[in-house]
């Protein structure tokens, strides 16, 4: 149902081009494209207003924004990023599409992980929404290798098996302490833990997770750590003990300062 409504403190340029979902393309003419929760969606802002089929919980449209940020450190990099890109949301994704991209990312191009992720819609999907568990445990794994996952394949195959057989219960996940369910998504082959921090994060309400990949891993070491050596344990304890209950959502403001620095192009790729 196409609909206009008023928002506040949302940008969704910078929510859906972060990196934290794959399914949504930028049109010349500012609408943005995608496929959510197996809803076609399309969508664009002006100003304060949204429209389009617009699904406010999917966008986290209730979550007050300002007092999130009240809860960062009050550091330079930090304060730098949310002025830069104020309206940045955490969304609200499905679990299983949300492990399965990530999966699918691995040392990948952003570009290739959409081509992937749409080759397994096209795939094993109903109408290019994103198939179901027990439809790629189905799967050979040459089909999935088909769809260009590579190495990648064998994981992604691994975890559906052990989603279907009920080893891993996603929808436990929301309900469970934070390292508890980090270390039941990394009982999943090939599944570590920035991958399981990213599923944690968008799609089971696990605002504490901070996923450290190669450029988060940069940017904190020159912007907190310059001429330090540091090890990958201690920037993990830190980011744990620096950036409060909503660390992922500063992270996502940290991630996508570092990717537009200089308004150089994105860097163009994933990596564990």
């Amino acid at each position: 149902m196409h609909r206009r409504i008023n928002v506040s403190d949302f940008d969704l340029a910078s929510t859906l081009e972060c990196g934290q979902a794959f399914r949504w393309q930028r049109a010349t003419d500012g609408w943005f494209t995608g496929i959510a929760g197996g809803r076609r969606m399309r969508v664009r802002q002006i100003g304060d207003t949204l429209e389009g089929n617009v699904d406010p919980h999917y966008f986290a449209l209730d979550v007050p924004l300002a007092k999130i940020a009240a809860t960062f450190p009050d550091d330079d990099p930090l304060r730098a990023a949310v002025k830069n890109h104020w309206g940045l949301r955490v969304l609200r994704q499905e679990p299983w599409e949300t492990l399965a991209s990530f999966i699918a990312s691995s040392t990948k191009q952003i570009v290739q992980i959409r081509q992937i992720v749409a080759h397994l819609a096209r795939r094993f999907g109903d109408n290019d929404t994103f198939p179901t568990v027990d439809a790629v445990a189905r799967a050979t794994h040459q089909q999935l290798v088909d769809c260009k996952l590579g190495f990648r394949a064998k994981y992604l195959l691994a975890a559906a098996q052990a989603i279907d057989r009920g080893e891993v219960r996603l929808d436990r996940l929301p309900a469970m302490e934070y390292e508890r369910a980090l270390e039941e998504l990394t009982k999943l082959q090939g599944v570590g833990e920035k991958i399981a921090a990213c599923t944690l994060l968008f799609s089971c309400g696990h605002n504490e997770a901070f996923p450290i990949d190669v450029w988060i891993e940069r940017s904190l070491r020159r912007l907190y750590f310059p001429g330090r050596k540091v090890t990958a344990r201690q920037l993990r304890e830190f980011t744990r003990s620096h950036f409060g209950p909503y660390a992922g959502w500063a992270q996502q403001y940290l991630f996508f300062q570092e990717r537009t620095r200089g308004r150089q192009p994105l860097p163009d790729a994933i990596a564990q």
